[in-house]
């Protein structure tokens, strides 16, 4: 069990150890980089043959600086500076270091004799200072009798403290230390069974612990465990074998339950990580290995980004649980998985909604918005007057919920640009959404996340692009929207347009509730049929009717023209356009209820002006200030290879005046018919139509306006078969049949024969037309004009050529009422015919008409269709005296 013990010589040269110890049977490896441990290794150690002992002795000195670094785990610096008095106590603080103003050093009492198992030798550069590696083995334990210097360093006499060879034998057969030394090794082999767990180099300490005597394995084992300096002092201090052993079994003991219960705790943590937790570090790793390779893709760093916008959304709370829900989500995915991308644009739209972002509206000034509305738009004054009223409880309600205006017209009379003035006035932003040809919910309501390629739907994709929730939103063509086997996009409108039902709308794609009460919606449709009645019932319908001719007119001059000269690069000074000219434009080349045909033939005028302009310009008049470029300035720049400069012409006069301009063009009727070719209508038409009996004028409406309709009939030899052309609907059918049906009861009194038994279709077809065979038609206000075409062909008397007329009629020959009574009237005024016959009960509908067209044309109100008859011939229809119609 005992091994030779070390010869210990009586000096010893001292290596100062700052607030570190080394044991016996412990290797450590030092750098020396201070002079006096360099003077001292280079002496003692370096230069002699036969390398000797030197002593390694602990001081406490936390203050002053290392002069050493550490080399390897649990040693302290390697030496230190200053010197006692030979002969002081070396317990003692060392007066000279006291007196040179240095921090007193502490030199501990005890100490360990150590060699050099290994020795090299370095030059620092470019300083040139010499250092040295040494690798010390502790051997045995000496006490310090004597400190004294020599040279730079310290000498020590020192007496041994380790027991001798027959000492060794003797305390061994001490049943106490047998005792001990079974307790010591037990634990020993408890803490290195552990650690065989986790480290795979622990043979090589069991070898140790069936070789090394345990006295010996006692200073093994601790100086390999982190413990503090005093500890370390104290096991220096232990030269009693017993409390030696008792101290190492004691500090075994610690280190094994210390381990014990961090694995304990390790164990425990490990089990409450939850899955996320660990997907957590495991990506955090991922991200270490990627910086590593060089190829972080930042993806983690625009989750945080989109985090950061989501939390400054302003989301309610619900929706802001279910936001982070999501979120979590997409934390838990790789960007390679198949819903990361859906996921990832989900949540952006969220974070881009506005849910509490509004536009501020300034004091309403409605004196200011009825100039803005009369600046924009020429007439419309009901309409107008409509949106003032709106704005005006807007200013003494700011959130009053208002009504869903819907503008319904004939295209070209502004309904679109009226909605832009109601956002321009409220001072909100406008986002136009059209709804022309949608057959599909999903583009009201969105598609459900589930499908690929999902999008929300486009209010909310409007709402997204708009960054408000409260614009003007324009809900265009309200009346083009179809069903399918898609669904009905009218219907998804209810919930939108009504104000109890959108504060929750429910985008399928959002999947959350979003408050669209703060949205003015304004709708707009050519017709009212189309709209199903339950959504119609949600808006507030405003007719805006065609324009007058001299409404035209009054457009043109103020809007158009100005217009259609700016958008072709002229002016005044190029081009005129007198009115005159544009009054006839409007008489015999447009026949419609808007203006954009009308805006067409000007730009066709704007056109034909710039090609002269742009012939006559061939040469561009410099003024004084101006010089010319040359070609040989840009030819020298291109020759340099250097970079081609733009250079800014000063221009010291008007653009307009830069081409050559004697005089501008006056448009003449010379000029229309070369530009716009020959009048396509003029006011013959009525009476070559009419030249003949069996051909009467109707007043139709579509979705265009108010136009003028042709019903031809006439007989031919047949079965009494009643024939149809002319693209016709049911409802249309009907009334010819019922007209049919009332002539032929009425012949006798009507003096179409004889007398009241006579077949009127007796060997003869009756053939009825409707002109313009491609345009459909249908529609409950031609019953009249039907009457009147067949009662012209069985008198052979003709109609009038300036009478058109309109109106439905039963079986019993009252003329019913219809709808759309000012396009017609206006329809009429177009094609010059200056005589209509209205239904008694749209005597109210005459007041939407403008009274210039009133007092240029007569109005006949009719009660029953014997009226209609009377006005519609020459002389009137006599009835037979005896009728009692």
């Amino acid at each position: 069990m005992a091994d030779s013990p070390v010869e210990l010589p009586g000096r010893l040269a001292i290596l100062p150890f700052r607030n570190k110890v080394l044991l016996p049977g412990a290797i450590v490896r030092i750098r020396c980089t201070n002079p006096s441990s360099v003077k001292l290794v280079e002496q003692e150690l370096w230069q002699k043959e036969e390398k000797g002992l030197i002593g390694v002795l602990p001081v406490r000195d936390s203050e002053a600086g290392a002069v050493g670094s550490l080399l390897s785990p649990g040693v302290g610096s390697d030496s230190g500076e200053g010197s006692s008095k030979a002969g002081g106590s070396p317990g003692e603080t060392s007066k000279q270091d006291t007196k040179n103003g240095k921090e007193p050093i502490h030199w501990h009492s005890k100490g360990v004799a150590a060699r050099a198992l290994h020795l090299s030798r370095g030059v620092e550069k470019p300083s040139g200072r010499v250092t040295y590696i040494v690798v010390l083995e502790g051997l045995c334990r000496f006490s310090v009798q004597e400190l004294s210097t020599r040279g730079s360093y310290h000498v020590a006499r020192v007496s041994r403290l380790d027991m001798t060879k027959t000492e060794l034998e003797q305390a061994e057969q001490d049943p106490d230390l047998i005792a001990l030394s079974r307790q010591f090794k037990a634990t020993a082999m408890e803490l290195i069974s552990v650690l065989e767990q986790k480290q795979k180099t622990v043979g090589r300490t069991k070898v140790l612990l069936d070789t090394v005597p345990v006295y010996r394995l006692a200073d093994i084992f601790v100086a390999s465990f982190e413990i503090s300096f005093e500890e370390q002092l104290s096991m220096l201090d232990s030269v009693d074998l017993k409390v030696r052993l008792s101290k190492a079994t004691e500090l075994v003991d610690r280190h094994l339950q210390s381990i014990l219960v961090a694995e304990k705790i390790t164990q425990k943590v490990e089990g409450q990580l939850s899955k996320s937790q660990k997907e957590f570090l495991l990506r955090q790793q991922m991200r270490a290995i990627k910086e590593e390779l060089g190829d972080n893709d930042d993806d983690e760093d625009d989750v945080v980004a989109l985090e950061r916008k989501m939390q400054n959304a302003g989301m309610p709370a619900n929706i802001w649980k279910h936001a982070q829900r999501e979120l979590r989500r997409l934390r838990k995915m790789q960007p390679q998985q198949p819903g990361y991308n859906s996921s990832r644009a989900y949540l952006e739209l969220l974070a881009d909604l506005p849910w509490q972002k509004v536009s501020e509206e300034r004091e309403l000034d409605l004196r200011a918005a009825k100039e803005s509305l009369d600046r924009d738009h020429y007439g419309l004054t009901k309409v107008k007057q409509r949106i003032i009223e709106y704005l005006a409880v807007r200013k003494l309600k700011p959130d009053a919920r208002g009504p869903v205006l819907c503008f319904v017209g004939p295209p070209g009379v502004g309904k679109t640009s009226l909605a832009s003035s109601i956002a321009k006035a409220l001072n909100r932003k406008f986002i136009r959404i059209s709804l022309g040809g949608v057959k599909d919910e999903a583009d009201i309501r969105g598609h459900r996340r589930t499908y690929i390629g999902s999008m929300p739907g486009r209010l909310i994709d409007g709402l997204k692009r708009v960054s408000v929730s409260n614009p003007v939103m324009l809900l265009d063509e309200i009346d083009k929207t179809g069903s399918d086997v898609r669904g009905d996009p009218a219907s998804a409108l209810l919930e939108v347009l009504d104000p109890e039902q959108n504060k929750t709308f429910n985008d399928h794609y959002l999947n959350v509730p979003f408050d669209l009460s703060k949205v003015i919606f304004v709708a707009t449709a050519n017709r009212m049929q189309p709209i199903p009645p339950p959504l119609l019932d949600r808006m507030e319908v405003i007719e805006l009717p065609g324009y007058t001719p001299e409404e035209k007119l009054k457009i043109a001059m103020k809007h158009l023209i100005p217009r259609v000269l700016e958008q072709h690069g002229l002016s005044s000074a190029y081009l005129q356009i007198p009115e005159a000219m544009v009054k006839l434009i409007i008489e015999r080349y447009t026949r419609e209820a808007g203006v954009r045909n009308l805006e067409r033939n000007l730009a066709a005028l704007a056109r034909a002006a710039a090609v002269k302009v742009a012939e006559q310009a061939n040469t561009l008049r410099l003024g004084k200030e101006i010089q010319p470029i040359t070609t040989t300035l840009l030819d020298s720049r291109l020759a340099d290879g250097g970079e081609v400069e733009m250079e800014v012409i000063p221009m010291g006069h008007d653009i307009s005046n830069t081409y050559e301009n004697p005089s501008p063009m006056v448009v003449d009727e010379a000029m229309l018919e070369k530009v716009l070719g020959p009048p396509r209508f003029d006011d013959r038409e009525a009476a070559d139509r009419v030249a003949s009996p069996g051909v009467s004028v109707g007043l139709v409406w579509t979705s265009c306006g108010g136009e003028v309709q042709f019903v031809e009939a006439t007989a031919m030899v047949g079965k009494g078969d009643l024939h149809l052309t002319g693209q016709l609907g049911d409802v249309i059918k009907e009334s010819a049949q019922l007209a049919l049906t009332w002539v032929r009861a009425r012949a006798a009194d009507l003096n179409l024969s004889p007398t009241s038994d006579v077949n009127l279709l007796e060997s003869r077809d009756i053939h009825i037309h409707f002109p313009a065979g491609a345009v459909p038609k249908d529609g409950p206000s031609a019953g009249v004009t039907l009457v009147t075409s067949l009662v012209s062909l069985f008198s052979n008397r003709k109609v009038r050529a300036d009478t058109a007329m309109t109106g439905e009629m039963t079986l019993r020959g009252l003329v019913l009422p219809v709808g759309g009574v000012k396009d017609k009237v206006l329809a009429a005024h177009r094609y010059g015919i200056k005589r209509v016959i209205l239904p008694e009960r749209n005597l109210k509908d005459l007041t939407e008409v403008p009274s210039p067209i009133l007092s240029g044309m007569e109005i006949l109100l009719v009660k029953r269709i014997e009226e209609v008859l009377d006005h519609a011939f020459e002389d009137g229809c006599p009835l037979r005296s005896r009728s009692k119609l």
